[in-house]
């Protein structure tokens, strides 16, 4: 169905630049049209009715019309401002990492309602305080679900028996999951992984969210975790998120 000249629709601003001398063009997400490059025409002058209120890590309800290049921004309204997030700068960098994600799994004007509510989410939830670690596990386990691609941790990739806790396992993202101590695998990466961590792999597929929040867990299991994710996307979405070195560095601090 086509878009009408003139719509209103809720967004997530992904990504922005600067463009011209007073515009700036960004990647809004929205669950109807999926993303697109929309241009704000005189944004940065100060007398702007946009600049305000035109920012990521919000949601916003955007009227636009339909253009040539890009569809222009000709009014915006902050629906869901999620200002706690951005009282911690772990927080803030962590929701950047979560939209670039978005970006990175998604084309261009495809539908996609099941991610957009799922980053809306995650917002509303480092919005609430919830551990961001936590929230980056669970978005990470869920965008697998939604791009179809989630990894396999009950049963072995190669021989798809079921995993016995007494085992050894390793972690293979080229082949989706985890390997069984019996079978040697292809000639690829493969990075043992400890039973703790493959049961709060299953934990983060299973369990809803406020579940997960009251889980209490060794750092070392969470970190294991967190880097068997990292793995895991890195291979389905054939890199890392630029936006890591960032959070890393706010997290060493």
């Amino acid at each position: 169905m086509p878009i009408p000249r003139l719509y209103v629709t809720d967004a997530i601003v992904l990504s922005r630049f600067d463009y011209g001398e007073a515009d700036r063009i960004m990647t809004l997400f929205t669950p109807a049209h999926g993303k697109f490059k929309a241009i704000a025409k005189g944004v940065r002058r100060p007398t702007s009715r946009l600049g305000g209120a035109l920012e990521p890590l919000a949601e916003l309800k955007v009227a636009l019309a339909r253009g040539r290049t890009f569809d222009v921004v000709t009014q915006v309204e902050v629906t869901h401002a999620w200002l706690r997030l951005r009282d911690s700068l772990e927080s803030a960098a962590t929701a950047w990492y979560l939209a670039e994600l978005a970006d990175r799994s998604i084309e261009e004007r495809h539908e996609t309602e099941g991610l957009y509510a799922l980053l809306r989410r995650a917002y509303e939830l480092l919005d609430a305080g919830m551990d961001s670690g936590r929230v980056a596990r669970w978005y990470e386990m869920n965008l697998a679900d939604e791009l179809g691609v989630r990894p396999e941790v009950d049963r072995c990739v190669e021989c798809d028996r079921m995993l016995e806790a007494d085992e050894q396992f390793r972690w293979v993202p080229p082949l989706g999951g985890v390997l069984c101590s019996r079978c040697p695998g292809p000639p690829v990466e493969r990075a043992g992984i400890t039973v703790d961590a493959v049961k709060l792999l299953k934990a983060y597929q299973r369990m809803d969210v406020e579940a997960l929040a009251g889980l209490r867990l060794p750092p070392a299991v969470e970190r294991e975790v967190e880097e068997a994710m990292r793995a895991f996307l890195r291979v389905s979405l054939e890199r890392d998120a630029r936006s890591l070195e960032f959070l890393d560095e706010v997290r060493r601090r």
